[in-house]
């Protein structure tokens, strides 16, 4: 079932590179927090790399000025997840996590069979808002679009 606004994000442990790999669980990322976490379908993918990673990055200091943390993840590996955002320059505070096993994308229901580009299970494209681990809006792409979870649709929907 896809979560819905109200619920309460599952507790998964994702991974991030920090000193290393390092794992990360979703109730550090959330509770207590205002937090936008965005899902791509791949890092290094044309829309993710040219318009929706570099949409997020644009407009960090306006989420940040509202008291926002951003969050990018990828049903990659958090080595992949680095790499992919060195050449973009993601700024300190905008994480990147690696969900390589699909587990918070499966338990948010928004998974979706890459299979036929080779690509296996992967997220689809969203953004959801949080406040303190609940789903407070959510932003979920139709097939083969990039509008409605874009930063600038984002940032005017918290108004």
């Amino acid at each position: 079932m896809t979560v819905q606004v109200g619920d309460r994000i599952p507790e998964v442990v994702l991974k991030c590179i920090r000193q290393g790999v390092e794992n990360v669980d979703t109730r550090t990322l959330f509770d207590g927090r205002k937090v936008v976490l965005f899902a791509v379908p791949g890092a290094f993918t044309p829309t993710c790399s040219e318009k929706h990673l570099p949409g997020y990055i644009r407009h960090f200091e306006d989420f940040r000025a509202r008291g926002i943390d951003v969050v990018c993840m990828a049903v990659n590996d958090p080595f992949v997840m680095q790499a992919w955002g060195r050449p973009l320059n993601v700024p300190d505070g905008l994480q990147l996590v690696s969900d390589g096993n699909a587990d918070l994308t499966r338990a948010l229901g928004m998974e979706m069979d890459a299979s036929g580009y080779g690509m296996g299970i992967r997220a689809r494209r969203f953004a959801l808002y949080a406040e303190d681990g609940v789903v407070r809006h959510l932003f979920v792409e139709a097939p083969g679009e990039f509008r409605v979870s874009s930063a600038e649709h984002v940032l005017a929907a918290l108004d």
